[in-house]
């Protein structure tokens, strides 16, 4: 079987003793990376335990308290105005789910901390045929595959540095970046509220 198959069909079923890094190793990844940080999310809806009073908030239509979002805002100034790149394409479906707005409300403070955020339509991203896990790309040679269970909780990310596959999973984001619409021009046509 050639090996491209079998990296890219390979069944991902992460376990506890999987070896996914989580906590502060994981967060490093972020303050360590040189250059860019690119993310491909594919997921409609995620519960991230320190989202969930505010994504309440947002869908009883209550004002939203950004509190908790606070450090990783504060990590993307520093890393924005440094001069590095941290951008990120969403998926999503014609129908926008409660999370998916939550996430486009959230996309202001992104966007305002320097982020580069942008939306790729489901029908588009199948024709290109990205796959349907959520990564981030550090430095284009250090792949962070993010692991979740099925309800949507962070397990932890697999890192992979084999060049084949992180040069597949670059030309992918550089798909999906082609073809996606900026934060400014998608939020006007799928308003959060």
């Amino acid at each position: 079987m050639p090996r491209e198959l079998l990296e890219r069909f390979i069944p991902r079923t992460p376990s506890a003793s999987s070896g996914l890094v989580t906590g502060a190793e994981f967060d490093a990844l972020f303050a360590d990376f040189a250059h860019t940080a690119r993310r491909l999310e594919t997921r409609t809806h995620y519960d991230i335990e320190n989202e969930r009073e505010s994504f309440d908030q947002f869908v009883s239509g209550d004002d939203v308290d950004l509190d908790w979002f606070e450090p990783w805002l504060s990590t993307m100034r520093q890393q924005t105005g440094a001069g590095k790149t941290v951008a990120r394409v969403r998926v999503v479906p014609p129908e926008l789910t409660d999370y998916l707005r939550y996430e486009l409300h959230l996309a202001e403070s992104n966007t305002a901390a320097g982020e580069d955020i942008r939306y790729l339509d489901r029908a588009t991203a199948d024709s290109l045929c990205l796959p349907d896990r959520d990564y981030w790309l550090f430095d284009s040679h250090t792949l962070a595959i993010l692991q979740f269970t099925d309800e949507g909780q962070l397990l932890g990310a697999e890192i992979v540095t084999d060049p084949a596959v992180v040069v597949e999973h670059a030309r992918w984001l550089d798909a999906a970046f082609h073809h996606a619409r900026p934060y400014r021009e998608f939020v006007k046509e799928h308003p959060p509220r």
